[in-house]
């Protein structure tokens, strides 16, 4: 996040697209909404009509995979009704002659047939967000789970700079990270092409220096993406895998085939806190320790590292991810010896920029924000301030571009896939609970009911769902939170109706991210066919 989750209250007008946020991300979810009630401006774009759309001043239920038509014509409209910062632009920015000339051909009415809109819609969402003195853009997956995701981030970025959002308090580009730690794994390497600190691999000083730093050569090519890696071990080029607090098995797309990748392994190790549906693969188990039984620290989605204190021991031989990672890179060959997770974030401060004045001392009191270049530097509530840090904001105008899949004959209707409250993830941990399970149990597919009526299916059918990667069997859950020829199923559940049997694994070109959140389906009565 550009931005601070605290600065949410103050903002003039908020846009939420492609996240269900009160359900997926309900603090930030409560803070919109307390926005909303001081008397900011809500905008909502999303396939599903999710809770949040009921507060909002203009909803759009756009069709799955059209977020860029979607962003383009909104810019249309705020540059041919003159509503752009015109003096922003100027000083803080480049390529917007580009962006013009593309954002030209997306009127309205060209946007609204293809997101399923209606085009005075489209309108009034581009006002509102020009008109905010400080508006923010708040987006998940549903803006990057698609083979052109990235387009649609830069989209994001194109429409916050045309306004002069960045580097303003209260507004700004928000992702929402999934994960308590996403963030963090991101800024200390946990991406093929980066080392700590966002340095890139191929960089010949950044080579140069964690070379010296950690004493010994290192590759200058960056590494496989997982999509890439479950294609790799398909392939017979990738030979062993070691997943850490991963669930590949329930998680990633088109499971027939990370099946298959995964058995052809000659090795699997799985470090995890229970036997997930992945470990069960695995030619060794290495059990890890909980959040609450191990030292550390998390840096959540606005960027605040948070100390994490210890507060029971692990159970059986459970051991901190760091011991076992620790052990591990002993017995191949590579001695170190940390003594405790304080050490570790010493070495990550002294090859980290952004985080060179983050020691534990200074986390005990609160969190602190990156970056936090030095012990002196009190952290960065918001990014940009005073000025883009790259010199000037660019502006990346993309055309839009179909999803790999849309409907057919065969495959008439469009699946999109998600979180439901109740559930974290994979249900590792939530499927354990016999409260949570007693309010989400097992699978479930939201059908529109003018589609369901066409199908000849009630609520509470049994339902077989079928793509062109699989087929599973879930129960029909009839609803008009989906509109008509779009449904969605969560992608938590393992036992029957694994959403991710029927997705595909068409790739970003850029980021490698599976589109998750277009996939054309066929749905009918599991008793008939």
């Amino acid at each position: 996040m550009t931005n601070s989750i605290s600065e949410i209250i103050h903002a003039d007008v908020i846009f939420v697209t492609g996240s269900n946020t009160t359900e997926t991300h309900p603090v930030v979810g409560s803070r919109i909404r307390r926005a909303k009630a001081r008397g900011a401006k809500l905008i909502v774009a999303d396939p599903r009509r999710i809770d949040l759309a009921k507060d909002a001043d203009v909803y759009l239920q756009l069709k799955p995979g059209t977020n860029l038509a979607l962003f383009n014509s909104m810019m249309h409209v705020i540059i041919s009704e003159g509503l752009e910062d015109k003096e922003y632009i100027a000083s803080q920015t480049e390529n917007f002659d580009h962006l013009e000339e593309l954002v030209a051909r997306y009127t309205p009415e060209v946007a609204a047939e293809i997101c399923g809109l209606a085009a005075e819609d489209i309108r009034k969402a581009a006002r509102i967000y020009a008109a905010g003195p400080k508006a923010g853009i708040f987006y998940a997956m549903g803006v990057t789970q698609h083979k052109y995701g990235t387009y649609g981030v830069m989209a994001v970025s194109n429409l916050a700079l045309l306004c002069g959002n960045i580097g303003v308090e209260s507004a700004g580009v928000n992702p929402l990270r999934g994960q308590n730690n996403v963030q963090g794994a991101c800024d200390v390497g946990g991406l093929p092409a980066d080392y700590p600190g966002y340095q890139k691999v191929y960089d010949a000083a950044s080579h140069a220096k964690f070379e010296a730093a950690w004493g010994v050569p290192l590759s200058d090519q960056a590494g496989l993406t997982i999509p890439e890696m479950m294609s790799g071990a398909s392939a017979g080029t990738v030979k062993m895998l070691y997943i850490m607090g991963e669930n590949p098995m329930i998680s990633d797309p088109d499971l027939n085939h990370v099946t298959e990748s995964l058995n052809k392994l000659d090795f699997l190790v799985v470090q995890d806190i229970f036997l997930t549906e992945t470990a069960q693969l695995a030619d060794v188990v290495l059990p890890a320790a909980a959040f609450a039984e191990k030292n550390g620290t998390f840096t959540n989605t606005e960027r605040r590292i948070q100390l994490v204190r210890k507060a029971i021991d692990a159970p059986g031989i459970a051991k901190a991810d760091w011991k076992i990672l620790m052990e591990v890179m002993n017995a191949i060959g590579y001695k170190c010896d940390y003594p405790d997770a304080e050490a570790i974030m010493a070495e990550i401060a002294a090859v980290t920029p952004q985080y060179g004045g983050v020691t534990y001392d200074r986390l005990v009191e609160k969190g602190l924000q990156w970056p936090c270049p030095n012990a002196d530097h009190p952290g960065t509530p918001y990014l940009h301030k005073g000025g883009i840090v790259r010199g000037k904001g660019l502006f990346v105008p993309q055309p839009y571009i179909e999803s790999e899949e849309v409907t057919t004959a065969e495959y008439p209707l469009i699946m999109t896939t998600g979180r439901n409250l109740y559930h974290y993830h994979t249900r590792t941990m939530t499927g354990k609970s016999e409260g949570i399970n007693a309010k989400s149990p097992s699978s479930y597919i939201e059908i529109n009911p003018t589609t369901a009526n066409k199908l000849g299916i009630k609520d509470g059918d049994r339902v077989q769902v079928a793509s062109q990667q699989g087929q599973i069997a879930t129960r029909a859950y009839l609803t008009d939170i989906v509109g008509e020829g779009t449904v969605f199923i969560p992608f938590h559940f393992s036992d029957g109706g694994a959403v991710n049997y029927l997705t595909n694994n068409h790739l970003d070109s850029i980021a490698k991210i599976p589109e998750l959140k277009v996939n054309a389906v066929r749905v009918w009565k599991a008793d008939q066919q």
